[in-house]
C-alpha cells in the first residue's frame, strides 16, 4: 500500500480514533445492536455453561474436556474484547475509541485470535492420540503435558500479538482519525497510515498465513489417521460415536478457519474494508456464539452432564 499523498492531511500524533462501524440510519443501528447483543449474550452464557459443567462434573475430567474448557474460556474472552464496545457505539454518536483503548482493544484481539488457532490444533492431536495410540494416551497426554501444551498456545497468542500490535501503531496517522470497522483490526487502520505499509502486509499475511496453514496441517494430518483408524473399527457404535465427537470440532474449525482465511491470509484481504466486516462479525460472535452449541449439541458425554447438572439444581 502507498504512503497517503494528499497534502490536506497532516501527520501528527493521534490522540483517539473513531470506529466507524457500519452504515445506516437509527433504525438500521437498532437492529444491529439487537443482532449484537442476541449473538453476545448467546455467546457468554453457552461459553459460561460449557465451563461450569465442566469443572462441575468429575467425569468430564479427561483432556479433551480440559481443552474444551479452555476453549470456552477463550471465546468467553474474545467476544468480550469486542461487542461491549461495538454495542455501546450503536446508541452513541460520537464512536470514539482512544489511541491506547484501540491499542489494547486488538491486542487481546490478536491474542486470543491466535490462541484459538493454536488450541483447535492442539484439540485435534489430543483426538489423534485418544483414538490412534490409545494405550500410550494416559501417558502421552498426563496433565503435565496438557497444560504445557495450554501455555504454548497462549504464549504463541501473545508473541503474535506483540508483533501485530507493536508494528501497526508504530505506524504514523494521518490527522484522518476514521477506522472503517466496528472494532479495531490490522486492514482498516493500514489505510490510515502515513508511511509505506508494505512490511506491515507482509507481517500480516506472512505471519498469520504460517500460523493459519501451519495449525490448518496438524489438524488435516490428526483427522487423516484419525479417519483411517475408524474405519478399521468394526464397532458400528464406535464408529458412530467417534465421528459424532469429532466432528464438532471439524464443524468448529472449518467455520473459524474458513472466516480467518478470507479476511487474512489473501492479498487484498486488507482492500475489501465492506466485505471484511461481515466476515469480521462471524468470526467475533457468530462462531464464538455456535462453538458452545455444537460441542453440546453433539456430544452424548456434555448433553449427560448438563443433565446431571440439571437435576443437582432440581434436587436442591
Amino acid at each position: 500500500m502507498s504512503p497517503h499523498r494528499n497534502g490536506n492531511l497532516s501527520v501528527m500524533p493521534l490522540q483517539e480514533f473513531v470506529l466507524d462501524g457500519f452504515e445506516g440510519g437509527l433504525q438500521t443501528q437498532a437492529l444491529l445492536f439487537a443482532l449484537f447483543l442476541v449473538l453476545y449474550v448467546v455467546a457468554v452464557l453457552g461459553n459460561l455453561t460449557m465451563i461450569v459443567v465442566i469443572i462441575l462434573d468429575a467425569r468430564l475430567h479427561s483432556p479433551m474436556y480440559f481443552f474444551l474448557k479452555n476453549l470456552s474460556l477463550v471465546d468467553l474472552c474474545y467476544s468480550s474484547v469486542i461487542a461491549p464496545k461495538a454495542l455501546a457505539n450503536f446508541l452513541s454518536s460520537s464512536k470514539v475509541i482512544t489511541f491506547e483503548g484501540c491499542a489494547t482493544q486488538f491486542f487481546f484481539f490478536s491474542m486470543l485470535v491466535t490462541t484459538e488457532g493454536f488450541l483447535l490444533a492442539v484439540m485435534a492431536y489430543d483426538r489423534f492420540m485418544a483414538i490412534c495410540s490409545p494405550l500410550r494416551y494416559p501417558i502421552s497426554m498426563c496433565p503435565s503435558v496438557c497444560a504445557c501444551l495450554m501455555l504454548g498456545c497462549y504464549s504463541g497468542g501473545c508473541l503474535n500479538s506483540i508483533l501485530q500490535t507493536s508494528f501497526t501503531f508504530s505506524l504514523p496517522f494521518c490527522s484522518s482519525n476514521h477506522i472503517d470497522h466496528f472494532f479495531c483490526d490490522v486492514p482498516p487502520l493500514l489505510k490510515l497510515a502515513c508511511a509505506d505499509t508494505t512490511i506491515n502486509e507482509l507481517l500480516l499475511f506472512g505471519i498469520c498465513g504460517l500460523i493459519i496453514m501451519g495449525t490448518i496441517l496438524v489438524i488435516v494430518i490428526s483427522y487423516s489417521y484419525i479417519t483411517v483408524t475408524i474405519l478399521r473399527m468394526r464397532s458400528g457404535g464406535g464408529r458412530h460415536k467417534l465421528f459424532s465427537t469429532c466432528g464438532s470440532h471439524m464443524t468448529a474449525v472449518s467455520l473459524f478457519y474458513g472466516t480467518l482465511f478470507v479476511m487474512y491470509a489473501q492479498p487484498g484481504a486488507v482492500e475489501s474494508v465492506e466485505q471484511g466486516k461481515v466476515v469480521s462479525v462471524f468470526y467475533t460472535l457468530v462462531v464464538l456464539m455456535l462453538n458452545p452449541l455444537i460441542y453440546s449439541l453433539r456430544n452424548k458425554e456434555v448433553k449427560d452432564g448438563l443433565r446431571r447438572l440439571g437435576q443437582k439444581h432440581t434436587a436442591t
